[in-house]
C-alpha cells in the first residue's frame, strides 16, 4: 500500500462539500470511506465521544433493520456502509485522540489509490491546537476550503435548517430565521449559521494553521468549472476526469428570497464581501453582482 496524500475539506458549509465527496469518492485515484463527516477533531471529552458512539450505533441497527427484504443491490450498499460504521465505532471506542487509529481508518482498503481524506465542514471552527493536529496525521495532508458567494450560501444553511426543524411550516420558519439572523439575533441556530459562513474569521485562523502550499481556497462557483476543477485536481494530485458539473448535492426546498430579504442579507454580510474581494480580487459573477447591488 503506497502511503497516501490525506485531504482534509473543512467547509464552508452549504458550499458544495458533498458535491465534492461523491466526486471523490467515484473518482479511481481516491479511496472515501461512506462516511462523508466525521466529526474526529471536534471530539476532546470522554463525554462527547460517549454521545457519538449512541448516534453511531442507532445507524447501526437502523441500517441492520433495512436489510431484511433489500434488493440486491442496496442490500450490498448498507452491507458496505455497516462494515464501514463498526469499523469507526471501533476508533471511537478509544475515546481520545488516537492519530495512529484515525489514519488506519481513512486507508483501510485504500489499495493503490493516492488521496484519501475527510470531509467535514465543521472542522473551520476548530481551535488552534485542534487544528495543529491535521497536518499531523500523514506526512503530505492537503486542506481545501471552499467559499460560496455569502447571500446563496446564507440562505442555503437557513433553509436546510428551516426544513431540519421545522418541516410543516418551512417557509416561515426559513423567513423568520433569516430575518432574526440579520438583525443580529444569533441566538440558537442562528450562532452556528453565522459562524459557518464568517470568512473573515476561518480564512485567517486556516492560515495561521496550515502551509500555505498545503491549503487551497477555491471558490464552489470556480469549482464547478472545468479550469476549476482542473485546478482543484492538480492541487490534490489526482488526474482531472469529466464530472457532472450541473449537478446539485443536498439542494434542499427551492423557496425565493424577497428583494427586501435579499437586500437586508447583502447588508449584513457585506463585511464577508469586502474581506474576501480584498484577499481576491477575481471574484465570481455571482458574489460581484450582489457587492453592486449592496453599494446600489
Amino acid at each position: 500500500m503506497r502511503e497516501p496524500t490525506v485531504l482534509f475539506c473543512v467547509g464552508a458549509t452549504k458550499a458544495g462539500t458533498s458535491w465534492l465527496y461523491e466526486h471523490l469518492s467515484a473518482h479511481p485515484d481516491c479511496h472515501f470511506r461512506t462516511i462523508k463527516e466525521l466529526h474526529y477533531f471536534q471530539l476532546t471529552a470522554p463525554g462527547q465521544f460517549g454521545a457519538a458512539l449512541r448516534r453511531l450505533q442507532g445507524e447501526i441497527d437502523g441500517l441492520k433493520a433495512r436489510l431484511t427484504g433489500a434488493a440486491a443491490a442496496q442490500r450490498a450498499r448498507i452491507e458496505r456502509r455497516l462494515a464501514d460504521l463498526r469499523d469507526w465505532r471501533r476508533v471511537l471506542q478509544r475515546r481520545e485522540t488516537d492519530l495512529d487509529a484515525y489514519r488506519a481508518f481513512l486507508t483501510e482498503g485504500q489499495g493503490e489509490r493516492r488521496l484519501v481524506g475527510d470531509i467535514t465542514p465543521a472542522y473551520a471552527l476548530l481551535d488552534a491546537d485542534r487544528l495543529a493536529l491535521l497536518p499531523q496525521v500523514a506526512a503530505d495532508t492537503r486542506v481545501v476550503y471552499l467559499m460560496r458567494d455569502p447571500v446563496a450560501r446564507l440562505w442555503s444553511h437557513v433553509r436546510m435548517i428551516a426544513q431540519r426543524v421545522a418541516p410543516a411550516g418551512f417557509a416561515a420558519e426559513a423567513r423568520a430565521l433569516l430575518a432574526r439572523i440579520v438583525a443580529g439575533d444569533l441566538a440558537g441556530e442562528g450562532a452556528g449559521i453565522a459562524a459557518r459562513g464568517d470568512y473573515a474569521a476561518i480564512l485567517p485562523r486556516l492560515a495561521r494553521a496550515f502551509d500555505p502550499a498545503r491549503l487551497l481556497v477555491l471558490f464552489y462557483e470556480e469549482m464547478l468549472t472545468l479550469p476549476g476543477l482542473a485546478r482543484l485536481s492538480e492541487f490534490l494530485g489526482i488526474r482531472p476526469l469529466p464530472a457532472d458539473l450541473d449537478r446539485r448535492v443536498h439542494e434542499g426546498i427551492a423557496l425565493r428570497m424577497t428583494e427586501d430579504e435579499s437586500r437586508a442579507a447583502r447588508v449584513w454580510l457585506r463585511p464577508q464581501y469586502d474581506y474576501v474581494s480584498a484577499k481576491f480580487p477575481s471574484l465570481p459573477k455571482a458574489w460581484r453582482a450582489n457587492m453592486e447591488e449592496g453599494l446600489a
